[in-house]
């Protein structure tokens, strides 16, 4: 008798479902995925949610390196020879996401290309966001840096379609993520909710006109006498 054909592998079915070295769990807002110093023995997918990726420096001081959201993987590291985790990952609203142990993860890895292709277009995208942040944060000024941010996290420039409404996030942690003052935050905000680039309503609300600013070195405010200012904060 003929060998009854292999069924095709879908990674989607894949990483939604129970399985040998799968488990999924339902978080909160605000709950701890994993922290920094923890062993570090699986990667994880986050099937629905946002989580917040933050480094805590010896003397204490934080800083938020990513937030990443559905259909996206964190704690990869452990798959290159990374035995503790170097960051903490949290929850920002209710989330599902599924831990893949270590093996689990390696086995599908060398046996489904089609997973291999999934896996590996990930931590292309994340090997460019991380060398377009360094860029970002080297060579742009904090007013540019925040429309970047708000942009990437509105979905602007990823597949799928742009999700405008950004769940709620601190004005704190917008200022931990670029890498300036909480004070400077809220004065850009203000600018960019008076020229028409973003609203506020029960979340940040992000138009497209905001690329003016990444796109543009200096965009235009009109002052209470009518008079056009630039201002570009560095």
């Amino acid at each position: 008798m003929a060998a009854k054909p292999r069924s095709q592998f879908d990674p989607k079915s894949f990483l939604s479902k129970l399985g040998v070295g799968r488990s999924i769990v339902n978080y909160g807002g605000g709950e701890i995925v994993f922290s920094q110093g923890d062993h570090a023995d699986a990667v994880f997918y986050v099937q629905k949610g946002k989580v917040k990726v933050t480094v805590v420096s010896e003397q204490g001081k934080e800083a938020v390196v990513a937030i990443l959201g559905t259909n996206e993987f964190f704690g990869e590291a452990c798959l290159g020879g990374q035995t503790q985790r170097i960051a903490t990952v949290a929850t920002m609203s209710d989330s599902v996401i599924m831990r893949l142990e270590k093996d689990a993860i390696v086995n599908v890895i060398h046996e489904e290309p089609a997973f291999s292709e999934v896996f590996i277009a990930h931590l292309l995208s994340r090997t460019l966001r991380v060398e377009a942040d360094l860029v970002d944060q080297l060579f742009n000024s904090s007013e540019k840096r925040l429309a970047r941010m708000l942009l990437l996290l509105a979905n602007f420039g990823k597949e799928g379609a742009p999700m405008p409404m950004i769940a709620k996030i601190s004005q704190e942690t917008l200022a931990e993520m670029i890498g300036t003052t909480r004070s400077r935050v809220s004065f850009f905000m203000n600018k960019f909710r008076k020229l028409g680039f973003i609203e506020y309503n029960g979340g940040i609300h992000v138009h497209s006109s905001l690329l003016n600013v990444v796109l543009h070195d200096q965009p235009q405010i009109k002052t209470p006498t009518g008079n056009i200012e630039t201002s570009i904060e560095t």
